[in-house]
């Protein structure tokens, strides 16, 4: 066990807002609907990290729910999240430019006493890496700017 390093990569594609993102051979498209530039061809990158943070908290959910011993037969959550432009414009310096709240809605199918799924629950939200970054943050460190 020990630190595991994720990598990424995501490059500006040559019109509009269409970005390429690579992490280890799987591809997906990010962009922004056309009123904002874009060509309405993938998510933004505000809805991958609503995805980013639902998918995780679904695997985290099937990983302790095996520690446990629990049959979780389905296991969905709806995330949605509030972002005020007026923080990414600049516009208000007391505003941020990300989420200002983000909400999580979870619905399940296990077949275990009460008590085991408030401790599932509990696990999921306190382990679940997407949502531990999210809520607590992680320096993000640019090592070097290489102009091409």
């Amino acid at each position: 066990m020990g630190i595991h390093t994720y990598k990424a990569a995501s490059v500006l594609k040559e019109t509009g807002m269409m970005v390429e993102s690579d992490a280890r051979g799987f591809k997906f498209i990010a962009d922004e609907p056309r009123g904002l530039g874009g060509t309405n061809r993938g998510m933004n990158p505000m809805e991958t990290i609503l995805c980013a943070l639902g998918a995780c908290q679904c695997m985290t959910a099937r990983f302790f729910a095996m520690l446990l011993k629990i049959d979780l037969t389905e296991y969905h959550v709806d995330v949605e999240g509030d972002i005020d432009a007026r923080g990414f414009l600049n516009a208000d310096s007391g505003i941020r430019p990300g989420f200002q709240e983000i909400r999580l809605t979870v619905r399940m199918k296990a077949n275990a006493p009460e008590e085991k799924i408030a401790e599932l629950l509990a696990m999921v939200e306190s382990r679940c890496p997407v949502g531990e970054t999210v809520l607590h943050g992680a320096p993000v460190v640019v090592r070097h700017i290489e102009l091409l």
